[in-house]
C-alpha cells in the first residue's frame, strides 16, 4: 500500500548538510566542555566564561575538597601505620614483662636430705587462696606428701613415691598450713629445691 507521508529523496538531508550538523554538534560540545564542564568540575577556565558565571569557583572548591580528602586519607594511613608500630612495640614490652613475671618466684628454698632424712615446709594460707609451686630433685628421688592442716581439719592434696620433681597449684581448702613432707629413701643424698609464689602469708620450715 502506497504511503503518501513517506519523504521523497529530494526532502532528505544531503551529505553536506549532515556534515555541517555534525560539525555544529561537535563545536557545541567542545564549547560546553570548555565553558561549563572544565570550570565547574576541575576549576579550569581557559575562556574566562566559567569565572564570569561562577562555575570556576565551584570547580576550584570541588578540586580543593578532593585534595583535602586525599590528604586526610594519607594522614589516616600514616597514623594507622604509626599506631600499628606502637602497638607492636608495646606488645613486645608487655610480652617481655609477662615472661619475666612468669619466671619470677616469690620464695625459693634448697636443702639436702641424707639417706633416711626428712624435711617439712609449709605455706601459711587462708581458705580459697592459691599458690603455684615447682619442686626439683637432684641426685636421686624422694617420697613426698603434699597436705594441709588447720582448725581441726586436714587434707591430702598429692602424694609422690620415687619422685624426681613436680609442679602444680595449691588451692587452700581451709585456713592453715599447706605444704610438703619429704623423706629420702635412696642410698645417697639428694638435693631438693622448692619454688613458690602466689597468695600466702609465709613460707616456713615446719620440720
Amino acid at each position: 500500500m502506497f504511503n503518501s507521508n513517506r519523504p521523497s529523496l529530494e526532502e532528505l538531508p544531503s551529505s553536506a548538510q549532515l556534515l555541517k550538523s555534525t560539525a555544529i554538534a561537535v563545536v557545541a560540545a567542545v564549547a560546553i566542555l570548555v565553558t561549563v564542564v572544565l570550570p565547574a568540575e576541575y576549576g579550569i577556565d581557559p575562556t574566562g566564561v566559567g569565572g564570569a558565571i561562577g562555575l570556576a569557583e565551584m570547580g576550584e572548591i570541588k578540586t580543593q575538597l578532593a585534595e583535602e580528602a586525599e590528604m586526610d586519607r594519607q594522614m589516616m594511613e600514616a597514623e594507622g601505620d604509626q599506631s600499628s608500630l606502637l602497638n607492636d612495640i608495646f606488645g613486645l614490652f608487655v610480652g617481655a614483662a609477662h615472661a619475666q613475671e612468669a619466671g619470677t618466684w616469690r620464695d625459693e628454698i634448697t636443702f639436702t636430705l641424707e639417706p633416711g632424712a626428712s624435711a617439712e615446709w609449709k605455706l601459711v594460707m587462708n581458705e580459697g587462696q592459691t599458690a603455684e609451686y615447682r619442686m626439683l630433685v637432684e641426685g636421686g628421688r624422694v617420697n613426698f606428701d603434699l597436705h594441709g592442716h588447720g582448725g581441726g581439719q586436714s587434707v591430702t592434696y598429692e602424694k609422690g613415691r620415687g619422685s624426681d620433681g613436680a609442679e602444680g597449684e595449691i588451692l587452700a581448702k581451709f585456713s592453715g598450713e599447706h605444704g610438703w613432707f619429704w623423706r629420702n629413701r635412696d642410698d645417697s643424698a639428694v638435693t631438693v629445691t622448692v619454688q613458690v609464689r602466689g597468695e600466702y602469708a609465709e613460707f616456713k620450715d615446719a620440720s
